[in-house]
């Protein structure tokens, strides 16, 4: 049976609108809590709080004397938060989904790709350099997903409602990084795409991301499930795709040519055109097991090309814009004729 009182935590951006209006769609309730600094026209009937979860009394101020059926928790990236949430909602609440990442298990020591829900446990890799500061972020952000997790976990030890979805990149319409936009942008004026070169060191990561309005019917199927409460999964589309394949179906599908280069990824990155000018070209990519998200949630995954053409047609209807990262665009062409062409793959 659909929830009445669904409370979304975050939810202004990428999936939240979507989110928001399929739990509109079922009869919710909906209250959105966030910090207020990012603002979206919702529905006139979702109840929005204002709070910043930091602050643990300003958070509980706004949630004082509130039940909820379902929470979703979209914003939610540390330890200390995660312990202050569970305690907050313990025994008002009836599911709470939270929404981790792939990144749980790229700091994993040795694990092989694709990641299974069983590999989450483990020993941990060491902390990068200071100075590699996109490294460093990175494993900080999956060991603070972690921290949270491990948290959330031990709370649901003692009866707290959980469900954990962990989700690589997320492709949609509303991608506030704009990764596919970044692309496009790039496709449409005609000049060829910068792609850091395969190393036997470093290779470039096939993709295996997932679409947004995928992981909003997984929120769904999770909330409904009894057998979901204290269980993690992978929410991942089907195909796992080389950067060339992936730029020959965005091209296809967009109708324009395809002109890319591979160049080293140093080169790249002491220009700092990474990641703007290949924004799928990240170290930090993950790729997860779907087994079970289907098998015990029922999910089915939209195909790559299906998304691709709605997420492609979205930014063909609306009003142009430049994505952030395009102004550096002179410098990449400037550089691009040293390097070799990318040949191109299929799917």
């Amino acid at each position: 049976m659909p929830h009445s009182r669904a409370l979304v935590i975050g939810g202004t951006r990428n999936l939240g609108p979507a989110l928001v209006q399929k739990l509109l769609d079922r009869g919710d309730q909906v209250t959105l809590l966030h910090r207020g600094k990012t603002n979206y026209p919702f529905p006139s009937q979702v109840e929005e709080l204002f709070a910043d979860r930091s602050q643990p009394d300003q958070f509980a101020a706004a949630l004082a004397r509130r039940n909820f059926d379902l929470v979703v928790d979209t914003t939610l990236y540390t330890g200390a938060d995660a312990t202050t949430t569970a305690q907050l909602l313990q025994g008002r609440i009836g599911r709470y989904l939270f929404l981790s990442t792939g990144q749980v298990y790229l700091v994993r020591d040795g694990l092989q790709r694709p990641f299974r829900e069983e590999d989450y446990a483990g020993a941990t890799i060491p902390a990068p350099p200071l100075a590699q500061r996109h490294d460093y972020e990175n494993w900080l952000y999956g060991m603070d997903k972690r921290a949270a997790e491990d948290a959330l976990f031990r709370a649901a030890a003692t009866g707290f409602p959980l469900t954990v979805l962990r989700l690589p990149g997320v492709n949609s319409e509303r991608d506030h990084h704009d990764r596919i936009l970044n692309y496009l942008a790039r496709l449409q004026d005609g000049g060829p795409i910068l792609v850091p070169a395969s190393t036997a060191d470093v290779p470039h990561l096939p993709l295996r991301h997932v679409y947004g309005e995928d992981v909003v019917d997984a929120l769904l199927l999770a909330a409904q499930s009894p057998a979901a409460a204290g269980r993690a999964y992978n929410i991942s589309q089907e195909e796992t795709a080389t950067i060339e394949a992936f730029l020959t179906l965005l091209a296809r599908i967009a109708q324009r040519p395809l002109q890319s280069v591979k160049v080293p990824r140093a080169i790249l990155e002491a220009a700092g055109l990474l990641p703007s000018c290949s924004p799928f070209s990240s170290q930090w990519m993950s790729a997860l097991d779907n087994t079970r998200s289907r098998a015990e949630l029922g999910m089915s995954y939209t195909p790559l090309q299906q998304y691709l053409e709605r997420i492609v047609h979205h930014f063909a209807s609306v009003p142009s814009r430049t994505p952030p990262g395009y102004e550096q665009r002179a410098a990449e062409l400037q550089l691009a004729p040293n390097w070799q062409p990318v040949s191109a793959n299929h799917i």
